[in-house]
C-alpha cells in the first residue's frame, strides 16, 4: 500500500481505561475505506512531552497522515493542538472570528447555569479558537473545532486533529476528507476489498493450518494480507486486498468451506446476531435467563427491529422465581439442580408458554465467583432452545474466565444455537 496512517488518541481518562476508546477503530474503518494503510493506533495521556514523542514515533515510521483524537477542550490539560502545532513549525494566531463562533455555540447553553459569568467561560474557550497558520479549520459540531494541518517545515505527515467525543469526531471526519490537504495526502491510495469469514466451534490453531495450506495451493496467495482473529468464542478470518487478487481471495473462501464446513457459519461478512435476527423476522422469542442476568435478551434487543419479534423474558436467580415465573417444577431443581440441562429445559418451556413465543432460548449456570461445588464448578452453564413444536436443544458445558467472560461466552453459544434451531439444522451434529 502507498499510504499509510497512524492515530494517536489521547486523553488520561482513556490510557488508564476510565473511557473505552471508541475512535481509533472506528477510525481504522473509515481510512480502510480510502484505501489508507493504518499502520499504528498509540494511546497516551495529557502531557506535552508524551504527545510530541508519540507524533516524533509517527513522523519516523514515514506515515502520510496523522490523526489526532481529544485534547481540545477548554481546560488546562487540552494541549493537543498547541502541540500539534508545534509540531508542524506553525504558530498559533488567534481566529476571532472562530472565536465568535464558539461564543454564539455557547450562549445558548449557558442559559442552564444563569450563576456563570459567560464572560469568563468566553475567555477559557478562547484557546480553542487559537489556529496553527495554514491550518484548515472544521467546524464544531460541540464547542471544539477541528483542524487539518498541511505539513510545515521539517514535518512531513499532513495531521488531521480532531475532538475525543466519538459523535463530534465522526462529524468532523466528513469534513475533514473534504479538504484539500487530505486529499493530497491520501492521493496515491490503492482501493481496497476487505471481506470476513466467520467460524465457530473451531481453534485457531485450525484456520492457521488451513492458511499454510492455502499457501501451497492458491496462486497469488501472497497478495492477501489476512488476520485471524479469536473474539467470543467466534474465529474472524479477515481479508484485505486490491482488487487485482480477488480471484486469490474467492480461492481461499472456498478452501475454508471444504476444509470446514461445519463450522463456517458466514462468508459474506455477517455476524450471527445479524443471521439470528434476520431468521426472527416472522417470529417471536423469549428468554429465561439465570447466571447471565438478561445479558441474552439485552443482545437480541441490541438489533433494529427487534420489538417486533422479542417479547420479552424473564432474569430468575431464586429456585422460587423459576417456579413461580417460568413454571419449573419443584421436583426437577429438587432431583437434578437449578443449573442442570433439565432445568434449563424446563425454563426454556416455561418462558414459550408464559410469553406465547414461537421459539425461547434459557441459560442457567455459575459465572462465578462462589456457588459452585466439584460436581458443577464454576463456569458451568447450560443452554436450551426449545419451539413451540417441542423441537428443542440442549447443551451443557464448562466455560473458563470470570464472570464477564462466561456471561458473554455463554449468550454467543446462545446465538449460535439459536441459529441452527431456526434454521432447521440437524441438532445431533
Amino acid at each position: 500500500m502507498s499510504v499509510r496512517a497512524g492515530v494517536v488518541v489521547t486523553g488520561t481518562e482513556v490510557l488508564t481505561g476510565r473511557v473505552r476508546d471508541r475512535n481509533g477503530p472506528w477510525l481504522s474503518d473509515r481510512l480502510l475505506e480510502l484505501g489508507v494503510d493504518l499502520a499504528h493506533i498509540t494511546i497516551c495521556g495529557d502531557r506535552p512531552e508524551d504527545m510530541r514523542a508519540q507524533l516524533r514515533f509517527m513522523a519516523q515510521q514515514e506515515v502520510d497522515l496523522i490523526i489526532t483524537s481529544g485534547g481540545l477542550g477548554p481546560t488546562a490539560d487540552d494541549l493537543t493542538l498547541e502541540v500539534v502545532a508545534g509540531f508542524a513549525g506553525r504558530p498559533l494566531a488567534l481566529d476571532e472570528a472562530l472565536e465568535q463562533r464558539i461564543a454564539d455555540i455557547l450562549e445558548p447553553l449557558m442559559k442552564r447555569w444563569p450563576d456563570l459569568d459567560f464572560d469568563a467561560v468566553r475567555a477559557s474557550n478562547r484557546k480553542q479558537a487559537m489556529v496553527p497558520a495554514g491550518a484548515t479549520v472544521l467546524e464544531p459540531a460541540g464547542t471544539a473545532p477541528g483542524m487539518v494541518v498541511p505539513p510545515g517545515e521539517g514535518c512531513e505527515p499532513t495531521v488531521v486533529v480532531l475532538p475525543g467525543p466519538p459523535r463530534e469526531l465522526q462529524e468532523l471526519w466528513r469534513a475533514a476528507v473534504e479538504t484539500e490537504a487530505f486529499r493530497e495526502a491520501v492521493a496515491g491510495a490503492d482501493v481496497l476489498e476487505q471481506s470476513t469469514l466467520r467460524l465457530f466451534g473451531i481453534p485457531e490453531s485450525e484456520i492457521a493450518e488451513t492458511l499454510r495450506v492455502a499457501e501451497e495451493r492458491i496462486e497469488g496467495f501472497e497478495r492477501l494480507e489476512i488476520t485471524t482473529c479469536l473474539r467470543r468464542g467466534e474465529v474472524e478470518v479477515v481479508v484485505r486486498h486490491q482488487r487485482e487478487a480477488a480471484e486469490a481471495r474467492v480461492a481461499l473462501g472456498r478452501l475454508v468451506g471444504e476444509r470446514h464446513e461445519h463450522t463456517l457459519f458466514s462468508d459474506d461478512g455477517s455476524t450471527v446476531d445479524e443471521q439470528v435476527a434476520q431468521l426472527l423476522a416472522d417470529q417471536t422469542i423469549a428468554t429465561a435467563e439465570s447466571c447471565t442476568a438478561g445479558s441474552m435478551a439485552a443482545r437480541l434487543a441490541e438489533r433494529p427491529g427487534s420489538s417486533a419479534y422479542l417479547l420479552g423474558g424473564a432474569i430468575a436467580y431464586a429456585d422460587e422465581a423459576k417456579v413461580d415465573h417460568l413454571g419449573v417444577d419443584p421436583e426437577v431443581i429438587e432431583r437434578h439442580g437449578a443449573v442442570s440441562p433439565e432445568a434449563a429445559e424446563a425454563m426454556a418451556a416455561g418462558a414459550v408458554e408464559r410469553f406465547g413465543a414461537t421459539v425461547s432460548i434459557a441459560i442457567t449456570g455459575i459465572a462465578g465467583p462462589g456457588g459452585g461445588s466439584d460436581d458443577k464448578p464454576v463456569g458451568t452453564v447450560c443452554w436450551c432452545v426449545q419451539r413451540s413444536d417441542g423441537t428443542r436443544m440442549t447443551r451443557s458445558l464448562r466455560l473458563p474466565g470470570d464472570r464477564a467472560e462466561v456471561r458473554d461466552r455463554s449468550t454467543t453459544i446462545g446465538m449460535h444455537m439459536l441459529r441452527r434451531v431456526l434454521r432447521g439444522e440437524d441438532l445431533a451434529v
